[in-house]
């Protein structure tokens, strides 16, 4: 059943409205009082009737206001440096020296992150090629081996079973990708961890020129690269030595690839060099060119002004401007 309210007509609702709309507007009885002559005056004058014209105010009150020389980030002040020596190449003469942030050479030794990193490595290299056949894939026929019952032996079905011999293998390997993840910050710093490992050790040694021979033939150059190492102790007898190259050196990777040379050294590009490479041998030998290349590769967990280029630029800026506090000094003196 309809409600009363259902059955009312709207505009018995909408009466209360439609009366406030037609109201006629009328004035209140009430009058204002007239304000004194001294407060109109005053408002008058604050309102600059009668002054003299001044700078015309600017209708675009939201205009930028115009840019501002940014200031310069300041220089991390707990950033050092460190000078490493370069030598030549086969006779080792010191040639000269160069200075790299401590945020590169001088890293403290970091275990974790070494052990995460070779993992890593060690997981990527893994082929995942082993395989086994479950029952389905081995040939033969599903004729089954004997009666379910009757014989006094367990069930059995068809010969390639997992339980008999030429069968099939249960939850045997089957071809995967053993690679895991790293985030590559992690590994970036690893990679300088192990560089400033061997820095510290003594056991980093940087080449000004190539890691190249000339002026030796092929016939006598296994003789001389074998006679060279074992005369420096670096050698089989001395742990080995990893050279690392900026480029494809072809005479001395020639003769470190002859048989029973692979015992005394090795030689690697710099894009192929690992954690595990810098860690493993005796001693680093790698060209400055190379060096700085695996810094300017491996340097993502920094900030953009603690790159290697911005680094040494902002460093020598600072060392200038303190050698010129130094003469002011001393002149003032």
């Amino acid at each position: 059943m309809a409600t009363k309210r259902a059955l009312a007509p709207a505009r018995t609702f909408l009466s209360g409205f439609r009366t406030a709309q037609t109201l006629p507007l009328t004035r209140s009885m009430a009058t204002e009082a007239p304000l004194p002559q001294s407060i109109l005056a005053e408002a008058h004058s604050a309102a600059h009737l009668t002054s003299t014209p001044t700078t015309p105010i600017l209708h675009d009150t939201f205009t930028k206001p115009p840019p501002t020389a940014q200031s310069s980030r300041p220089t991390n002040p707990f950033l050092t440096t460190t000078t490493i020596t370069t030598h030549a190449f086969p006779s080792l003469e010191p040639l000269a020296f160069h200075a790299y942030p401590s945020t590169h050479l001088l890293l403290p030794l970091r275990r974790d992150l070494l052990h995460r990193a070779v993992i890593f490595e060690g997981d990527a290299t893994r082929q995942g090629t082993a395989s086994t056949k479950y029952r389905s894939e081995v040939h033969g026929s599903n004729r089954k081996v004997r009666p379910q019952k009757g014989t006094g032996s367990a069930r059995l079905g068809d010969k390639k079973s997992p339980m008999l011999r030429g069968g099939g293998v249960a939850f045997g390997p089957k071809p995967r990708d053993f690679a895991t993840e790293l985030n590559r910050k992690v590994y970036d710093r690893a990679m300088r961890t192990a560089i400033s490992y061997r820095y510290r050790k003594g056991e980093l040694f940087v080449l000004e020129d190539e890691a190249e021979i000339y002026d030796v033939g092929r016939e006598s150059l296994q003789r001389y690269t074998k006679d060279f190492l074992r005369w420096q102790g670096w050698g089989h007898a001395g742990g080995r030595t990893l050279f690392v190259t900026r480029e494809r050196r072809e005479e001395f990777e020639w003769a470190l690839s002859r048989e029973t040379m692979g015992r005394e050294a090795r030689v690697l590009e710099c894009e192929w060099v690992d954690v595990k490479d810098v860690l493993e041998m005796g001693r680093v030998v790698v060209e400055r060119r190379a060096l700085d290349w695996l810094f300017r590769e491996h340097e993502s967990d920094l900030p953009k002004e603690g790159r290697l280029m911005r680094a040494l630029r902002d460093l020598s800026r600072r060392d200038a401007g303190s050698l010129e506090g130094e003469k002011l000094v001393q002149g003032q003196v």
